[in-house]
């Protein structure tokens, strides 16, 4: 079943009723060739680049609860390609520009809205690191400009330009940024490999994972034995406790990070805008609903919700940037569960069991990375190599010092990224 406007317009007219389901729920075979640990965005997107790009189809993705329903559902929806570091700068040019085909190439509508995201700055050090920042994401290829104080203005009259604390100097622009609809990332991507013959089985928890000579030979799950030539685990924050089945201890923490949004209202917010000094950052959706988040919660925890300290937190830094925002009233808020790294850039190799692979420690990254991850990983699993614009997300650097990519500068402590 293909969407198009025709269609859209003869089913509304014929009472909606030859709309078929997206994706089958068929029981798991025996054995598969690949199976998917997590039916999230990344592993949505790994199942599909690897029947699309490789040709591999017998191929499971396994998600405990019902598709989409983790992190990938539990965001701000960002999307944005304005990295600094090395590794980290090609790989999200990559999956930018997989963002900006993702519409035609799934014949699903994922909203993704270039509306340009404007990150603030509130002193001389900031735009120096700022403007540096722009130079590097022009020299990969990507768009960024620096604006000045008026500059700003002109996008974003409503700002409290004058702040005592935190007077607005300026602000570095990248106008392919923008947002996209969570939900309908995921669903396009299970739609995708649905209709490629891979089987996408909900309500499949997995309980261990089996290893025999060093060796990934399936997994147990809720729903019996699969076995497996290879496994791959795509499951953000719950990356330590699955691979622990393994054998295998990650550098890496599970803490929580809230996302809020108000009531709908009139549109008011054209841009994605992120606060230099407060770490808030905030759009607003197609409902009209002001959607913004700040930083995690700083404890480690698997609970999908957040604590009352950091909502304050984050609409303090919302008031000090735009007063305006104190007349929204919230109408919900949600936490996910961030996979961090001690330098907060991901992770995306072979693990050291054969035929294991890892995909995990995205920390802040991790929805407007899922095309750029499923496709990097899918290379991985197919041809046992990494994929060049995912070829510095080592594991072992960790262990050897080399490679580290501290994209923000703040050490080697997991909830600073």
């Amino acid at each position: 079943m293909r969407f198009s406007g025709l269609r859209v317009l003869k089913e509304g007219l014929t009472g909606n009723k030859g709309w078929q389901p997206h994706w089958r729920d068929p029981e798991p075979k025996p054995a598969y060739d690949m199976v998917i640990i997590g039916g999230g965005g990344h592993g949505l997107a790994t199942a599909y680049y690897l029947a699309r790009e490789h040709g591999l189809t017998n191929v499971a993705v396994l998600e405990k609860g019902y598709l989409g329903g983790g992190n990938v559902g539990r965001n701000t929806t960002i999307v944005r390609g304005n990295y600094f570091l090395p590794g980290n700068s090609e790989f999200y040019s990559h999956s930018l520009k997989l963002w900006e085909g993702l519409e035609q190439e799934l014949n699903y509508n994922v909203m993704h809205s270039q509306r340009g995201l404007i990150n603030l700055f509130h002193s001389d050090g900031q735009r120096d690191a700022f403007a540096r920042r722009g130079n590097a994401m022009i020299n990969q290829g990507d768009d960024a400009e620096l604006l000045d104080r008026d500059g700003v203005r002109a996008f974003l009259p409503y700002l409290d330009f004058d702040n005592a604390r935190f007077p607005v100097y300026g602000g570095l622009y990248h106008p392919r940024g923008g947002t996209a609809r969570h939900d309908a990332v995921a669903w396009g991507y299970a739609r995708g490999a649905d209709a490629r013959g891979v089987d996408l089985i909900q309500n499949c928890e997995v309980t261990g994972i089996d290893i025999d000579g060093g060796r990934v030979t399936g997994v147990q799950t809720s729903r019996g034995a699969i076995g497996a030539k290879k496994v791959g685990v795509v499951v953000a924050g719950r990356s330590s406790q699955v691979a622990a089945m393994a054998g295998l201890r990650l550098p890496i923490e599970s803490h929580i990070l809230q996302a809020f949004v108000t009531e709908g209202l009139k549109p008011c917010i054209d841009h994605v805008v992120s606060f230099g000094m407060g770490h808030f950052y905030i759009s607003q959706s197609d409902k009209g609903g002001l959607v913004f988040g700040g930083d995690l919660d700083f404890h480690a925890s698997y609970a999908q919700r957040g604590n009352m300290p950091m909502m304050e937190h984050v609409m303090e830094a919302g008031m000090t940037l735009m007063p305006m925002i104190g007349k929204a009233r919230v109408l919900r808020s949600w936490g996910g569960i961030m996979d961090m790294t001690p330098d907060g850039s991901p992770v995306i190799d072979r693990a050291p069991v054969e035929g294991l692979y890892l995909n995990c420690g995205w920390c802040y990254g991790g929805f407007k990375a899922v095309p750029g991850s499923g496709h990097c990983f899918a290379h991985l699993m197919a041809t046992d190599r990494p994929h060049e614009a995912a070829a510095r997300f080592r594991l072992d650097r960790f262990r050897t010092g080399h490679g580290l990519m501290d994209e923000e500068g703040t050490g080697s402590q997991h909830n600073l990224h």
